[in-house]
């Protein structure tokens, strides 16, 4: 491959894949803001998560949403502020507790889906399923190549 291809900053797939995500979560935090819903797009992805599987531990929490250790924290804080998730003690080990949606975090889940789903539609609008396909498998094969550095 030319190596002036790869450092000119409009072809950089890594510059397209950054801009494409930055886009894609002001878009979706101006929608939320939009539709009245008080929380951001990085407490989202951690409710949405919950949602898949609730009473993790803040740990496994992080590692599943990408979040380091304090911002994971703030974000725990804020939703548990807010009504929306709850610490519970680990029978297991009282030093650790696990994460849990309440039922207004259940609640809002279920609001907030169908707006994610409609915004995720118009991103993905003009590409076809094998389109879609192969991107979601394009992006995961950098990812693992990016573990194996």
């Amino acid at each position: 491959m030319n190596t002036d291809v790869l450092l000119d900053v409009e072809h950089m797939t890594g510059f397209l894949i950054e801009r494409s995500s930055k886009r894609m979560k002001q878009v979706c935090q101006q929608i939320l803001k939009e539709k009245g819903f008080n929380i951001t797009v990085d407490q989202w992805v951690v409710l949405q998560e919950l949602n898949k599987n609730d009473g993790q531990g803040q740990i496994a929490l992080a590692n599943s949403t990408f979040k380091d250790a304090p911002t994971i924290t703030r974000i725990i804080d804020l939703l548990c502020q807010k009504g929306y998730v709850e610490r519970i003690n680990n029978p297991d080990d009282r030093r650790r507790f696990k994460i849990c949606l309440t039922q207004s975090g259940d609640n809002l889940v279920s609001d907030v889906g169908p707006h994610i789903i409609e915004f995720r539609k118009k991103a993905y609008a003009g590409l076809n399923q094998a389109q879609l396909t192969n991107l979601k498998q394009s992006l995961n094969h950098i990812f693992d190549n990016l573990n194996a550095i």
